[in-house]
């Protein structure tokens, strides 16, 4: 036996059986484990997948890299594919094995797939969670959520639409089924928008209880139009869970654009930690993405738009033929609402952390939206009544996309430097034009922490300018009511420096007289 470097991460063992030379990946290697050994028994994914019981695209994945593989899947591949226990220690090899699930003696997720399909105006979602009963008495229901939003960040729009077209269980469609047999279900909450439903472990011809030790695979699916659904899919963590995979299939031919963000009980809203994966085929594109060991409490949500904005897609426009139009399908409110021209609402900290916390993560999702419409080379912000929300809170993105971004809560603008310049701007809220603005080059701006305290940040050149004009929007303020007298904005048309940075030299710079 010799061993050789191959061009791949792992290392490649060649032994000879049977008069055949064959390629044996690392033990820790368990992917190329399994891609090796059903090639080696001469399977398709698809052949392997039906033995096992298991989806086609879930071979793929697993083979790819990209979900984990569980314990029964393990388990299920060393019995369909007689590797004399390779794959089984492979398995075992590789460092996700060695963890357990947090809460142990609890009921928990070996692992969390959701599928979300649209076709033809109507979302079919399909769940498949392996549970598994790491208690000490038998598991005979299974708690499931069904949320629909229609208009995010627009509750009004939403509570009207529910209140007159609520979600139903005859529309809903929903099915369930426990290692292949059907479950039956009864709700535990009705309501416009929102259901649960326990999924019980017996159906009308027989009963099968989760026992200590036992696992099973519990998959549920339903149906939801595109006039009661809104561009987004998220996944809430209540239990202990090892993997969460999301994948999402949209026709092709709508050219869907899809992005994601992260939060928990104790932090805001953040960009995914790990890239979203996209495949076309076959006229069908699906984005996936996947994670490991998330924490309870953590929420995982996925967005979309549609680029080619067909007459199907139930938030299509005729055509969105300015700026201003753009933003405006990006959920920001736009000039002439009054909510825009009145000083929105601080917070009381801490007692109202958790209120900050949802209002910044609405903030990173419309960021992300607007983001999806325009690439902003100066950096940009968003302040709460920028998305219809009259609390004072505010996000801003520097101009280098490595700094952090800037949240704040409560800002006021306590000192700011003489020494001026003047640039254009430009308003997410009437974005069809640019305004020449003159701003102070350094400020220092007070503002409040989750937990209560406050503190003072200073800000300079670019950020200042970016600073200065959310905290303006807070105050209901807009950058009109900053410009010279007698100067107008201009068409966005005649602006040249979209897209890139402001520059700053002594040219630009202006000094009160008490300093000339």
């Amino acid at each position: 036996m010799r061993r050789i470097q191959s061009r791949f991460t792992h290392t490649i063992t060649l032994r000879v059986r049977d008069n055949q030379l064959y390629g044996h990946p690392s033990p820790a290697d368990f992917p190329a484990a399994l891609t090796h050994w059903r090639k080696l028994r001469r399977l398709t994914k698809k052949a392997l997948s039906e033995a096992m019981g298991f989806d086609p695209s879930y071979i793929s994945h697993v083979e790819s890299g990209r979900y984990p593989a569980s314990e029964e899947f393990a388990r299920l591949a060393e019995q369909k594919l007689s590797s004399a226990g390779e794959l089984w220690r492979s398995w075992q090899a590789a460092p996700h094995s060695r963890s357990t699930p947090a809460g142990g003696g609890e009921l928990f997720v070996d692992l969390d797939h959701a599928e979300l399909r649209y076709h033809n105006g109507t979302y079919t979602a399909s769940m498949r969670r392996r549970v598994v009963n790491g208690g000490n008495e038998p598991v005979t229901r299974y708690l499931a959520r069904i949320s629909v939003d229609r208009h995010p960040g627009r509750p009004e729009l939403s509570n009207e639409l529910y209140r007159n077209h609520p979600l139903t269980w005859e529309r809903l469609n929903l099915t369930a089924t426990c290692d292949g047999e059907p479950m039956v279900w009864v709700a535990k909450h009705d309501r416009d928008s929102f259901k649960e439903v326990w999924l019980s472990f017996e159906n009308e011809n027989s009963m099968f209880p989760l026992y200590p030790g036992q696992s099973a695979s519990l998959e549920y699916s339903y149906v939801v139009g595109s006039d009661q659904w809104g561009q987004w899919f998220q996944r809430a963590i209540r239990l202990p869970t090892r993997a969460v995979s999301v994948e999402l299939r949209f026709p092709a031919s709508l050219e869907p654009g899809v992005w994601g963000t992260e939060t928990s009980t104790t932090a805001a809203a953040v960009p995914l930690r790990s890239a979203i994966q996209r495949q076309e085929e076959d006229g069908e594109v699906s984005f996936t993405w996947h994670t490991i060991d998330p924490p309870i409490g953590a929420r995982y949500r996925l967005e979309w738009r549609w680029r080619s904005n067909p007459e199907h897609d139930a938030e299509a426009r005729p055509a969105l033929r300015t700026a201003s139009d753009r933003m405006r399908a990006a959920g920001i409110v736009q000039e002439g609402q009054e909510i825009l021209a009145r000083t929105a609402q601080p917070f009381r900290l801490p007692e109202e952390a958790k209120q900050a916390e949802e209002v910044v993560g609405q903030l990173h999702r419309a960021v992300q939206r607007v983001r999806d419409h325009h690439h902003f080379g100066k950096g940009m912000g968003l302040a709460a009544p920028q998305i219809g929300v009259d609390r004072a809170a505010a996000v801003v993105l520097p101009p280098n996309p490595d700094a952090a971004t800037v949240l704040l809560l409560n800002p006021v603008i306590i000192s700011e430097s003489s020494e001026t310049d003047s640039q254009y701007e430009g308003c997410l809220s009437f974005f069809d034009v640019r305004g020449l603005v003159p701003r102070s080059r350094r400020i220092e701006v007070e503002h409040t922490k989750p937990d209560g305290s406050t503190t003072i940040t200073v800000f300079t050149d670019a950020l200042a300018r970016l600073v200065a004009h959310e905290v303006d929007h807070l105050h209901g303020v807009t950058y009109k009511d900053r410009m010279a007298e007698g100067v107008s904005p201009i068409p966005v048309e005649e602006y040249r420096g979209t897209g890139t940075s402001w520059s700053y030299d002594r040219s630009t710079v202006t000094t009160s007289p008490a300093e000339e």
